[in-house]
C-alpha cells in the first residue's frame, strides 16, 4: 500500500484517457482490474492537457476501486492533488453496499462560500474601498490559528446540533439567511458526542474567522450578467452592483474532526474497509459504528462552518452599515463544500439513496431537484464559485439533467496549478501587491507569505473551468463578479 508522501508515477502504469466530447474524458475501467467505474473528468481540452500530467489522475482510478462507488469516479476541472480523493473529485456509494471516506471530504469540512448583494454600485463605494476592507480586516479575524471571542461550551454544543438557529436566536440571522443557506444551515443527522474534546477545544475561539491559504473574504462588483432574468431572481439587478463573498469552513474544528477518524480508521477495526492501494482511502461502511459515527461528527462540524460564515455575514453587514448608513445587505446563498450527503439520484432509471462524496466540489441543484413551494424551484439554489484574488468570481445555476451527468455536482474554484511552495519561489508579494493595485485592487493580509502563495498565477484560469463546467452540461452563467477589496489569512 502507497503512503501518504509517496508519488505514484513510478509505480503506476500510464493511464490513458480518452475524449467523450469537448468536455468529458474517461479512464476506462479496463486500465486496472481493481476500478469497480470508470473515471470520468469534466474539462476543456486545453486545460485536460495539463490534467493528464497530474498525478491527481491516479487518484480518480484509485477512488473508483473503492466498494460500492455507483456509475464513476468522477472529476472537476479544477482538479488537483489532494488526500486520497483529487481536490475536485466526486463519487457516490450506494447506501446499503457503499462506504464513507474522511479522504473523500477532506480536513477542512463544509469549507465553503456566502455570497452578500448590497443595494449599492461601483461609483458609491469606490472613495471608501480601503476604509471598508480596513474595517472588515479588523472585524474578521483571519489566518492560521486566528481567534475570535471565545463562546461557551453550551454554545458550541448548540451550534453542533442546530447550526444557524444559533445565529438567529442571538441576532446575528434573519429568517431569510437561513432560508438561503444550504440545508438551511442544520445538517439534521449530527451527533455532537462523537466530535472530541480536543476538536470541541479548538472550535471554542473560531467562530467568526476565516482561515488562512485560500480563505479570503472579497468585496467585488458586478462585471457581467449572463442570464439577467435569474440575476434578478437572485437580487442582482445590475451591472456594477456590489456584492461581497467569503471563503472559509469549520476551521480546527473540522480539521480535528477529520483527523480523529482517519486516525481511528487506520486502526483497522470492526467495519472499516482497508484501500488496495493507498491508505489515505481506508474507508468504512456507512452502516457501521465508525462509519456512523463519523457522519454524525462530519455533518455537526459542518454545522458549526455554516454558522462561521454566517456570523461573518453579519459582521459584514455591521461593516457596512457603519461606512454607509441605510445600505441593504442581503445573503444571496451560502453553500458547502468539502461533504458527503445522502441523496436520491437515478441510475440507470432507478432512483437510489447515495451517499455523495464532494471533495473541493459543490452541489448544484438544477429547480427541478426543489418543491415547488421552494424559491429554488424556478431556477435551482446559487452555484458559488470563486477564483483568485485577481481574476474574477461566478454565480452560476445548476443546469436541468446534471444529476444523469455528475450526481449534481459542479466545480468548487479555479483549482491550484503551483504548489503553495512553488508560488512562492515563483511570485513575490510586493509585486503582487503592486499588481493588484494596478487593476484597482486592494489587499489586506495577515502575511506576506500568503500574498505569494496566492498569487493570482498560482491558480487555473477561471474563466476556463467555468467554460468547461458549462459546456460539460453541468452548469448555467448567471453573473460574474471582480474583486475590489481583499482580506487574505
Amino acid at each position: 500500500m502507497v503512503n501518504c508522501n509517496q508519488r505514484y508515477t513510478n509505480q503506476m502504469p500510464e493511464i490513458n484517457v480518452r475524449e467523450i466530447d469537448n468536455y468529458t474524458y474517461m479512464i476506462d475501467k479496463s486500465h486496472d482490474s481493481r476500478m469497480n467505474v470508470p473515471g470520468i473528468i469534466y474539462s476543456s481540452p486545453g486545460m485536460m492537457k495539463d490534467i493528464r500530467n497530474d498525478q491527481s489522475l491516479q487518484q480518480v482510478v484509485n477512488v473508483a476501486m473503492l466498494p460500492g462507488i455507483v456509475k464513476a469516479s468522477m472529476a472537476m476541472p479544477d482538479i488537483h492533488w489532494g488526500y486520497g480523493f483529487p481536490i475536485g473529485g466526486v463519487a457516490a456509494f450506494d447506501s446499503e453496499e457503499g462506504i464513507v471516506a474522511p479522504g473523500g471530504v477532506g480536513y477542512d469540512i463544509n469549507c465553503g462560500v456566502s455570497l452578500v448583494r448590497t443595494s449599492l454600485i461601483y461609483e458609491e463605494i469606490k472613495p471608501k474601498i480601503r476604509e471598508l476592507t480596513d474595517l472588515l480586516f479588523k472585524k474578521v479575524p483571519s489566518g492560521m490559528g486566528s481567534t475570535s471571542t471565545k463562546i461557551t461550551e453550551g454554545d458550541l454544543e448548540t451550534i453542533l446540533s442546530s447550526g444557524v438557529q444559533w445565529c438567529l436566536d442571538r441576532g446575528m440571522a434573519t429568517k431569510d439567511d437561513l432560508r438561503f443557506t444550504e440545508e438551511n444551515g442544520n445538517l439534521k443527522e449530527n451527533s455532537p458526542g462523537n466530535v472530541s474534546p480536543e476538536a470541541k477545544k479548538r472550535g471554542l475561539k473560531q467562530i467568526g474567522t476565516l482561515g488562512a491559504g485560500n480563505h479570503f473574504l472579497e468585496i467585488q462588483r458586478t462585471d457581467n450578467i449572463f442570464d439577467r432574468e435569474t440575476a434578478n431572481y437572485f437580487g442582482i439587478k445590475e451591472t456594477e452592483q456590489i456584492t461581497v463573498m467569503v471563503h472559509t469552513g469549520s476551521r480546527g474544528l473540522g480539521h480535528q474532526v477529520a483527523t480523529d477518524f482517519i486516525r481511528k480508521l487506520n486502526t483497522l477495526g470492526e467495519g472499516v474497509i482497508a484501500h488496495p492501494v493507498d491508505r489515505q482511502l481506508t474507508s468504512a461502511r456507512i452502516d457501521s459504528a465508525i462509519g456512523m459515527a463519523y457522519i454524525g461528527a462530519m455533518n455537526s462540524a459542518a454545522n458549526y462552518g455554516f454558522v462561521n460564515r454566517q456570523v461573518i455575514v453579519n459582521n459584514i453587514r455591521e461593516a457596512f452599515h457603519e461606512v454607509f448608513p441605510g445600505s441593504e445587505v442581503k445573503l444571496v446563498y451560502s453553500l458547502a463544500h468539502n461533504m458527503a450527503k445522502m441523496e436520491r439520484h437515478r441510475v440507470n432509471g432507478d432512483e437510489r439513496k447515495l451517499l455523495v462524496h464532494r471533495k473541493g466540489a459543490t452541489r448544484a441543484f438544477p429547480g427541478s431537484f426543489f418543491r415547488e413551494e421552494s424559491f429554488f424551484h424556478k431556477y435551482g439554489h446559487p452555484v458559488l464559485i470563486p477564483g483568485d484574488m485577481g481574476t474574477a468570481s461566478y454565480l452560476l445555476v445548476g443546469k436541468e439533467g446534471n444529476d444523469q451527468k455528475s450526481f449534481s455536482s459542479s466545480c468548487h474554484g479555479a483549482g491550484r496549478k503551483l504548489s503553495r511552495t512553488k508560488s512562492v519561489e515563483a511570485f513575490k508579494s510586493r509585486e503582487v501587491v503592486s499588481k493588484l493595485e494596478s487593476k484597482g485592487i486592494y489587499l489586506r493580509a495577515q502575511n506576506v507569505r500568503v500574498i505569494s502563495e496566492e498569487a493570482p498565477g498560482s491558480y487555473k484560469d477561471i474563466d476556463d473551468v467555468i467554460a468547461s463546467v458549462t459546456g460539460a452540461g453541468l452548469t448555467v452563467p448567471v453573473a460574474r463578479l471582480t474583486p475590489l477589496g481583499v482580506v487574505k489569512g
